[in-house]
């Protein structure tokens, strides 16, 4: 059965992702993206696409702002640019995006469709009803801009789409999931994100169904002035309904652009910073001998680590996951991008090598997840947030700190 995951807050962004970050980002998405493949599957990658919660930690480790709206437009870019040459290879192929290229989706899975050999005109009815569900039978204040169709060469399919409250300056994300989907009408959502905003209606949901039922009727039977009077009795009996549904986890993004310790788990953070130093020196040095790989850089990849193989319990502080790569707005601090390259070159190296049969460069990254999550359940103490940030606020021009307003100077 189709289940909802969590709803999320996102903050309502605006502004573009600078083209030296895109870059980046599609080629860390993509190889993070083989690596998730590699080891668990397509139809896991489509059910981590499915988990808001782990979505946005994905965004946060590649450098966009942690908590922002703007991670699902990026995420979803980067995933199109960075796995359109993998496509074939992969046997997953990214529809879709923000504003006209949302109603090019269509179009984009009929023509795959005859490459691949699934239906894609089925699959594109479906795209239209997805959308349509999800702006009309839900009506919950926000107008969908995005729409992503994620497939695969099996025709199994994810689908995030996003609407946005100019009023209220939030936006919210919902996650379709085409595994043990049975109604397009009835809970089919894996996931909505967004925070609580009062009453709305929602046809999708279950308890909804004497709602829907009872319109038809209304529409086949009753004069226009009879379908005035029972609109009345109907509103009721939808707020009875809305009222009873359960409410889902809520992961709720806040509107302060800066990190701050309530927003990370300092558990799991010094597990991440222990693995790190724990694993670097037996793995690393010895193992991967990737030239100018640093400390700062495995730290990184323990985060990327966590992000490919952690359960989805891991992924209740997205904001955590910003402390690999920073963010292009400096919050928590400027992109270190010698440290993203070394990341990037790391693990493609890493997944290049398990493609030819050799697994050990790829099983030494594996295997700081581990560690992290074994390490955090010992570790007593260590440094605060804080102190964290303002280190690599510190440092930020020797890994060659930038963000929006340009690369950043060294001090004297």
């Amino acid at each position: 059965m189709v289940h909802k995951t969590g709803i999320a807050n996102l903050p309502l962004h605006y502004g573009q992702v600078p083209l030296w970050l895109a870059n980046r980002m599609a080629k860390l998405g993509a190889i993070m993206s083989e690596a998730i493949i590699y080891h668990y599957g397509r139809d896991e990658f489509l059910r981590r696409l499915a988990n808001p919660f782990w979505f946005q930690s994905f965004g946060a480790v590649m450098g966009m702002d942690w908590h922002s709206s703007g991670i699902t437009t990026s995420v979803i870019g980067a995933l199109k640019r960075g796995l359109a040459p993998l496509s074939r290879e992969l046997g997953i192929y990214i529809c879709g995006g923000r504003g006209k290229y949302s109603r090019q989706t269509p179009q984009e899975l009929t023509a795959i469709g005859l490459k691949v050999g699934f239906d894609g005109q089925q699959l594109a009815q479906t795209s239209r009803l997805v959308a349509k569900v999800d702006s009309a039978a839900i009506q919950d204040g926000f107008d969908l801009y995005l729409h992503s169709f994620i497939v695969t060469a099996d025709g199994n399919w994810a689908v995030i789409q996003q609407g946005m409250n100019t009023a209220n300056k939030q936006a919210r994300r919902y996650h379709w999931l085409s595994e043990g989907l049975k109604s397009f009408v009835d809970a089919p959502h894996a996931a909505i994100e967004g925070r609580h905003q009062g009453n709305i209606i929602n046809l999708t949901d279950q308890r909804a169904n004497l709602s829907r039922a009872s319109q038809i009727e209304l529409l086949k039977t009753f004069s226009p002035e009879r379908i005035l009077a029972e609109a009345a009795k109907q509103e009721i009996t939808n707020k009875q309904s809305i009222h009873a549904q359960v409410d889902l986890p809520f992961l709720n993004m806040p509107a302060h652009h800066d990190v701050r310790s309530e927003n990370i788990s300092l558990r799991k953070l010094h597990g991440n910073i222990a693995a790190a130093i724990d694993r670097g020196p037996k793995d690393f040095s010895e193992l991967l001998l990737t030239p100018k790989v640093g400390a700062r850089t495995i730290l990184a990849l323990a985060m990327v680590a966590e992000v490919i193989h952690g359960a989805p319990c891991r992924f209740s502080d997205p904001a955590r996951f910003s402390l690999a790569h920073g963010g292009k707005d400096k919050h928590p601090f400027p992109v270190p991008t010698k440290v993203y390259d070394e990341t990037i070159n790391v693990l493609k190296n890493a997944v290049q090598k398990a493609k030819l049969g050799a697994n050990e460069k790829l099983d030494a990254i594996k295997r700081l997840d581990k560690q992290a999550r074994e390490l955090e359940r010992h570790i007593i103490k260590g440094p605060t947030v804080e102190e964290i940030i303002a280190h690599e606020k510190d440092v930020s021009a020797i890994y060659g700190g930038r963000s929006v307003f340009g690369f950043e100077e060294r001090k004297e």
